[in-house]
Order: structure tokens, then C-alpha cells, then sequence
């Protein structure tokens, strides 16, 4: 039996970026520390977008957006990731369809003292009932649901998003101060691919890095294209995921090298 860890392409990430600020004892005990997901997605994107540009993977620094219902963002170096948003859990880092992301830990036992919750119940709201479906009121777990929403003047709906893209720009400016730059912006997974006006709203808050998108390009929905400017000074690419093949490759090197 031969298992392939969507954490893998993680292991990377410098420790300095992995640790948490608890006591170091909790790491030691418990393996407690980011190890992040959408490892096979993030790769997979990242050579992907190296062959299209016919560059050297080496020579870039790229951060790949993948947005869907579970959504991360990751900073790959030298084709290796050195930074990403979900942490020890899938729950951890921007929000996501029904999942909160990052808040502060004290929301956590304030809500379960006030609501007197147990950890389960506690886990299930963060996970299942938060995200832009909690900030949006329940609209709905389909970003295009809440789009709808949006530009029907539905208030709630139009905050989700704007915080939801707010901190996905938050976290690929992040992602660029841990590799002292950026080349290359990509977007995958159902949002990524299919979200023009997600797309947009976080790009535009990235143009003071340099990021400038072409609308006519990025009205593209599931195609493979770059949809930068021509005077944009980062590259923007939708590049749609294939984790099969990673996986699939991923297999075929372990069994050459038995």
C-alpha cells in the first residue's frame, strides 16, 4: 500500500514559519505546528505554471490561490513551498466556504463559556456553520449563490466576500514577504478557476505589489490563461488543478525507486 499526504509538499516550510508562539513543550508532546494542505495542488500548479511561462521553476517566486470551498494560499521558492495559510488543521488561515480561518483563540472559550458548548459543538460551528456562509447569514455555501446575493444589495452577503477577499490579498502579500517578492500569481480550484469577481476584488487590492489584471482576460471561467495586464508587474495565471496527476506521478516515482 502506497499513501500519498497532501501535507507533504509542506514539510519544506522553515521552522521559524511552522512553530507556533505557545509553549514549545505542546510541539514536543504533540507534534503541534503548521503543516498545511492542498500540498499535491499547490505543487501541481506551481510546475504548471513554470512550463507555461517556459521558465525554470527555480527562477520563480510564486503564490498560488487555491479557492474553493476549502481554500489556502501557499509561497513556493525554488519549486518548493516556504509558506502557507492553513495551519496544523484544515481550519486554520483564510476563511472558506463553511470553515472560519484564523480568529483570535480567545473567540473560541469566550463563545463556549457564553454558549456553554462542548469542544465538539465548538469544532462543528467553526467548521461547518462559519466561513461566508456564518459572515453571509446563511446564504448559502455556493460562492455563486452569494455573489447573487451580493448584487441583489444583500448586505450581509457582500461583507462575506469583502472580507473573504480582503484577507485572501492579506495572505498572498504575506506569502510575498516570505520569499522577499513576487513573480507569479496563480488561481485554482472551483472559485479560483470559475470566480472572475473574486479574481478581480483580490487583485485589486494586490496593485500596489505590482499586480494588474486585463478584464477582458479575466472574464474566463475554467480555461487555462494568463489574465495580467501587459504592464503588470507580477504575472497572473488561472491554471485549472489536476491532484490526480500529481498523485499519480507521485506513485510512479515510488515504485521506480522501490
Amino acid at each position: 500500500m502506497v499513501a500519498v499526504f497532501d501535507t507533504a509538499f509542506h514539510q519544506s516550510i522553515p521552522k521559524e514559519r511552522y512553530i507556533y508562539p505557545i509553549p514549545y513543550e505542546y510541539y514536543k508532546k504533540y507534534g503541534i505546528r503548521k503543516y498545511g494542505a492542498h500540498g499535491t495542488s499547490h505543487e501541481y500548479v506551481a510546475h504548471r505554471v513554470a512550463e507555461i511561462m517556459g521558465k525554470d521553476i527555480k527562477d520563480l517566486k510564486i503564490v498560488n490561490c487555491h479557492l474553493g470551498q476549502g481554500a489556502s494560499v501557499c509561497a513556493i521558492q525554488n519549486g518548493k513551498s516556504v509558506e502557507t495559510s492553513m495551519g496544523l488543521t484544515p481550519l486554520g488561515g483564510i476563511p472558506m466556504g463553511t470553515r472560519s480561518g484564523d480568529l483570535d483563540p480567545s473567540v473560541v472559550t469566550y463563545l463556549m463559556k457564553k454558549e456553554n458548548l462542548t469542544p465538539q459543538e465548538m469544532e462543528d460551528i467553526l467548521n461547518k456553520k462559519s466561513g461566508v456562509y456564518g459572515m453571509s447569514r446563511g446564504v448559502s455555501v455556493d460562492f455563486r449563490d452569494i455573489e447573487n446575493e451580493a448584487l441583489a444589495g444583500g448586505t450581509h452577503a457582500q461583507m462575506a466576500l469583502d472580507i473573504y477577499h480582503y484577507l485572501t490579498a492579506s495572505y498572498v502579500a504575506k506569502c510575498a514577504v516570505a520569499m522577499g517578492g513576487i513573480d507569479v500569481l496563480t488561481f485554482t480550484a472551483g472559485v479560483g478557476e470559475k470566480g472572475p469577481i473574486s479574481r478581480k476584488a483580490i487583485c485589486d487590492q494586490l496593485e500596489f505589489f505590482g499586480v494588474k489584471i486585463d478584464d477582458e482576460k479575466n472574464k474566463i471561467r475554467g480555461e487555462e490563461v494568463e489574465i495580467s495586464a501587459e504592464d503588470s508587474k507580477v504575472k497572473v495565471y488561472v491554471v485549472p488543478t489536476n491532484e490526480e496527476l500529481m498523485i499519480a506521478r507521485g506513485l510512479r516515482d515510488v515504485l521506480s525507486n522501490p
